[in-house]
């Protein structure tokens, strides 16, 4: 799935995928902003691990 990037090198938003295939220019670009991307790993680890289903949670209330 691509994503609206921007390319520094361009100074244009395109539409890049993960890998940096840019689809409106057909090649690789190198200097763009990933964030999105980056953003999507971090939520997907944090569910993964617990976090958004509350798992981990200060309360302490849970005194065993």
């Amino acid at each position: 799935m691509t994503k609206y990037c921007y390319n520094y090198d361009s100074g244009d938003y395109e539409y890049i995928d993960e890998n940096g295939f840019s689809w409106d220019r057909g090649e690789y670009v190198y200097n763009w902003d990933d964030s999105e991307y980056r953003r999507e790993r971090e939520e997907e680890e944090r569910s993964s691990y617990g976090y958004d289903r509350g798992l981990w949670n200060d309360d302490e209330e849970d005194d065993w």
